[in-house]
């Protein structure tokens, strides 16, 4: 009989839930999976399989791309706020006629002692900071920081966190700290102190690597501005984990 040929995935993202997934498909040698990394991060980590760097030129070309490249499955499992990219999946997933999965690691959830403040922008978070406090600690990476440039901000002290350094416009009083996740209790403890931050900015990225940060803040009393993710585009699938994801491709290869 002959040998099935194995399903061709298109991951999208460099995320942690990304390079697991990864791990775990190019285990199966009924999978071939290729991965594709936006390119904004200097040294990305690779993660195993065939792998493309860059864009794809909006929805068209990524359909193009998974037509020339007899992409079986796509799965978007690009940052929570990488909208733009996840709308152009959807409608390149529609123009392709292939299934699209997305692989959302699920949401941060408020606890006793939290003083969150939950916004559905950057440009609105920025709008609070002057009536939270004056020593800013942003994790919102190096992207973004425009909205925290404006002239009323120019009393407030940031301390930016990013993977790569930032470029302008940025806030006119920042130190830019260079490091990657993931982050212990005792290091964000730290850090709160030796900077005397007194407000957090994040976004809802979810996940156990960043997410230290916020313990260290409710256990200071440190209030914290939490900007919302946006919602995955209307009428794909969400998988929750790698290995939730992994079933699917799993249950789609069986069925095909």
């Amino acid at each position: 009989m002959p040998v099935p040929a194995a399903v061709h995935v298109l991951v999208l993202g460099g995320t942690t839930e990304a390079r697991r997934l990864a791990e775990s498909l190019a285990g199966d040698r009924s999978v071939r999976v290729t991965s594709s990394l936006a390119g904004r991060v200097a040294a990305p980590r690779l993660p195993p399989g065939d792998v493309r760097v860059g864009g794809f030129g909006g929805p068209g070309g990524l359909a193009e791309w998974v037509r020339e490249h007899r992409v079986d499955a796509l799965i978007d499992a690009t940052h929570p706020f990488a909208a733009a990219m996840s709308r152009n999946a959807a409608e390149a997933a529609a123009l392709a006629h292939v299934p699209l999965l997305a692989l959302r690691r699920p949401g941060w959830v408020a606890q006793d002692g939290d003083r969150w403040h939950s916004t559905g922008s950057l440009a609105e978070a920025a709008g609070l900071l002057p009536a939270l406090g004056e020593r800013v600690f942003l994790t919102t990476g190096r992207m973004g920081l425009a909205a925290f440039a404006g002239a009323g901000l120019d009393a407030l002290w940031f301390l930016v966190r990013s993977v790569d350094a930032p470029e302008p416009p940025f806030p006119a009083r920042m130190e830019v700290l260079l490091d990657r996740g993931p982050f212990d209790l005792d290091g964000e403890r730290e850090l709160l102190r030796r900077h005397r931050i007194d407000v957090l900015v994040t976004k809802d990225s979810g996940g156990d690597a960043t997410a230290p940060k916020l313990t260290a803040a409710r256990e200071a009393g440190v209030p914290v501005v939490v900007v919302r993710r946006p919602p995955v585009p209307e009428g794909v699938p969400v998988a929750r984990t790698p290995d939730e994801a992994a079933r699917w491709v799993a249950r789609l290869h069986a069925s095909g």
